[in-house]
């Protein structure tokens, strides 16, 4: 058939689009302000990708238009459509779905789904268990909500792997809203026979009101898992235990708390994992972090529930590069008496951000170098970062940064008010280029920049780099 994509640069729709294409179907697209690194995966692909939502685009007689949950209703300032080809589509009666669905009805039907839940780490576990299939030799397929370095792709369909009753499938699992026409989370569409929560706190502001909601979400997520499957639980949440609370059907594992049936012993770049309290492997990796410790223990047990051993599952992750986006090195520059780095990475809820600030932190202590800096440049850009609810935290996400530094733009609730605790060691900025500066001003020898943002940042690190590189 022939889809045309609305919103296609999204991380899922890109992937859904890789799948489709590699399927056999023609497959085009549109979007507006996009950037890497999907829409280099997309142009590699051979996929047309149409700039806006033009209603031209009709003209196309698509088989079917997939809807992206970036498309609504909306209207501008003038009262015209914010997505006219959205409005077009639905005045012709013009045959449409949702990304999440039309995944299940034409690439997950008949597959053994293994999904990845949780309100944080959801890329990087997902990358981990496709990794982990992928060396036992069972040919996963998967998407993922990034680009996993050991694939260099985000998305493929995989095949069926000897002793396998079905194909296995990977898919990062979220609990936001399917579409604008249907406001169940995503993973509710997905049928997964093994399903991983790795973590549960608020989020999503601006379809959730309180946590209590977002975990009924999780709850109908369990109640689409077979009796012969697995549900894979973080065991340290108490959030997830009340979700398991309201009902479980299948096989529980946990991992992550003392009593676990999975379980860790050492620090987070070389630990043994533990199994009903027996070794079963060691994990030795240049990942930092207990988050990570905690994603290879979920990714352990849910590999096992498709026949990979821990051990097995514990060599393969030695071997785990991480994704793209997830403390990416972006480069280096050399001043007299060391090196200035600059990462890339995807944290934009204050929890991930103290995590990822924290997992630094300790890599630099392991390696002896605890008078290195961290300054921590960030723009609270998802849409529950941008309505100030957690604009209280951001303190407290910032807390073991030497040095803060927020973009401002299009936020309508004072940064600078909300980072007042930090004293001195915070500064906001308006433009990107004002940011830049700040840091480049602040910036010495032997100092790691961490930019966070869940999008492009206004192409924040090759500018910093090149400002740095002038002085």
């Amino acid at each position: 058939m022939h889809i045309h994509i609305l919103g296609i640069c999204g991380t899922f729709m890109g992937g859904l689009a890789a799948l489709a294409r590699e399927a056999g179907h023609t497959v085009t697209g549109c979007d507006a302000g996009v950037y890497p690194p999907m829409s280099d995966q997309l142009r590699a692909l051979g996929i047309e990708l149409i700039e806006g939502y033009g209603v031209d685009q009709l003209a196309l007689k698509p088989d079917v238009f997939v809807i992206g949950n970036v498309v609504s209703r909306a209207r501008l300032a003038n009262g015209t459509p914010k997505y006219p080809l959205m409005e077009a589509i639905l005045d012709a009666g013009a045959p449409y779905t949702s990304g999440p669905q039309w995944l299940a009805e034409h690439v997950l039907a008949g597959r053994h789904v293994l999904a990845v839940a949780g309100t944080h780490g959801k890329t990087t576990t997902t990358s981990m268990l496709a990794w982990v299939l992928e060396r036992a030799g069972l040919t996963p397929g998967f998407l993922v909500g990034g680009v996993p370095l050991n694939f260099g792709i985000s998305a493929r369909l995989g095949a069926l792997a000897s002793g396998q009753a079905r194909p296995l499938f990977v898919i990062e699992a979220d609990e936001y809203d399917t579409a604008f026409f249907d406001k169940r989370s995503k993973f509710v569409h997905y049928r997964p026979r093994t399903a991983v929560l790795n973590n549960l706190e608020f989020d999503h502001a601006d379809i959730f009101d309180d946590l209590g909601q977002i975990e009924r979400q999780f709850h109908h997520l369990l109640r689409t898992v077979p009796a012969s499957g697995r549900v894979v639980v973080n065991d340290l949440e108490e959030s997830l235990t009340r979700v398991l609370a309201q009902g479980c059907w299948s096989e529980r594992r946990g991992f992550g708390s003392a009593v676990s049936d999975f379980r860790a012993e050492g620090d987070a770049g070389d630990f043994e994992v533990l199994q009903g309290g027996r070794g079963v492997g060691r994990v030795q990796w240049a990942l930092s972090g207990t988050h990570n410790q905690l994603n290879a223990l979920a990714a352990i047990a849910a590999a096992e529930h498709v026949g990979v051993t821990p051990a097995q599952a514990c060599a393969a992750l030695a071997r785990f590069e991480n994704v793209r986006r997830r403390m990416e090195v972006r480069g280096t520059v050399a001043r007299a008496g060391g090196l200035i780095t600059v990462y890339d990475d995807f944290a934009h809820h204050p929890t991930a951000m103290r995590t990822t600030i924290d997992g630094l932190r300790a890599q630099l202590d392991a390696a002896g170098r605890r008078a290195d800096r961290i300054l921590a440049a960030f723009e609270p850009r998802s849409n529950t970062m941008k309505l100030g609810t957690m604009k209280s935290q951001l303190p407290w996400a910032l807390e073991h940064a030497d040095r803060a530094f927020c973009h401002t733009g299009g936020l309508d609730w004072d940064a600078a008010a909300a980072l007042a605790p930090l004293g001195e060691r915070a500064q906001v900025a308006a433009g990107i280029d004002e940011l830049v500066a700040q840091i480049d001003a602040a910036a010495r020898p032997g100092d790691h920049v961490l930019c966070m943002s869940n999008g492009g940042f206004g192409g924040v690190h090759a500018k910093l780099l090149q400002r740095l590189s002038n002085r």
